[in-house]
């Protein structure tokens, strides 16, 4: 059977017919029928957990991308790409009866309702940082009913490695910071950051690639904690200056091209000019 109509048996109309408009229950069903082991789809049966995860982390990030493009057409269509992991992932689990996409579903509502009291229970709070930390503690108590082992959580336990490094560093450090593991003022930490760049021009000196790899490390651990007394998101930070060299790079290598030459026949100054020129039309 072709994979279009195997599609079409399973919800009931073409993929393409304008008057049918499909909901959860139909992709669902799509889904399945691409993991039938006898009429689906020859790469989504061989797919599992590990070979889809990161499928999972771009799709994510290919929403983040859309959001901040402004692209809102785009948004819907990659927010479809995601919804679609979650349902490749349940239906893996279904067939291995590990749990099912109601599972998923009635957990983030379970966990969305215990963790807002103040909406749905009797406390009362309209603070942003006072919902923040109603928020932590339900999230404490539900990990100590989880918790089986003999050993109470440690507080950085929770903290996914899979994490964008920057990111990651930033989350581990704001709960240090909540637990009064922290510098006294905001010089303390500018005289850290400065002794860790000295630390990895020592490291430079020495040639030694290790050392300066972990010093390095240092020295952008300490820009997070930066970040988190400055409330300043460090991974957006870094994303936005990222965003914004690539612009005038960009403006660089076009204005370069227009004069008939290329950035390895440029010079430096001649480079440097276009670069402020950029900086110049940005402020413009």
């Amino acid at each position: 059977m072709p994979h279009h109509e195997n599609i079409a048996a399973h919800t009931g109309a073409d993929a393409n017919t304008p008057s049918k408009k499909h909901d959860i229950q139909d992709l669902l069903r799509i889904m399945a029928a691409l993991r039938d082991p006898d009429t689906g789809c020859p790469w989504d049966i061989e797919q599992n957990f590990k070979t889809i995860a990161p499928y999972t982390v771009e799709e994510a990030y290919e929403v983040a991308d859309a959001i901040d493009r402004g692209e809102w057409d785009d948004l819907g269509e990659e927010l479809g790409d995601l919804l679609l992991q979650v349902v490749f992932h349940a239906q893996m689990a279904r067939e291995q009866a590990l749990f099912d996409f109601d599972t998923v579903v009635d957990g983030i509502c379970r966990k969305l309702i215990h963790r807002h009291p103040h909406v749905f229970g009797d406390i009362t709070t309209r603070d942003a940082n006072a919902v923040e930390d109603i928020w932590n503690a339900q999230k404490s108590k539900e990990k100590s009913h989880k918790n089986t082992k003999a050993e109470e959580p440690l507080l950085l336990d929770d903290i996914t490695r899979g994490l964008p490094a920057l990111m990651r560093a930033q989350k581990i450090q704001k709960k240090a910071i909540r637990a009064k593991f922290d510098w006294e003022k905001l010089d303390d930490v500018f005289d850290k950051l400065q002794e860790e760049i000295g630390e990895l021009k020592d490291a430079i000196k020495s040639g030694k690639q290790p050392h300066i790899q972990d010093e390095l490390g240092d020295v952008l651990f300490v820009c997070g904690i930066l970040g988190c007394w400055l409330k300043v998101d460090a991974e957006q930070a870094l994303h936005d200056s990222s965003n914004k060299f690539q612009r005038r790079f960009n403006h660089v290598e076009r204005t370069t091209r227009a004069n008939g030459k290329t950035l390895q026949d440029s010079t430096l100054q001649e480079l440097e000019s276009l670069w402020q020129d950029a900086k110049k039309q940005e402020r413009k």
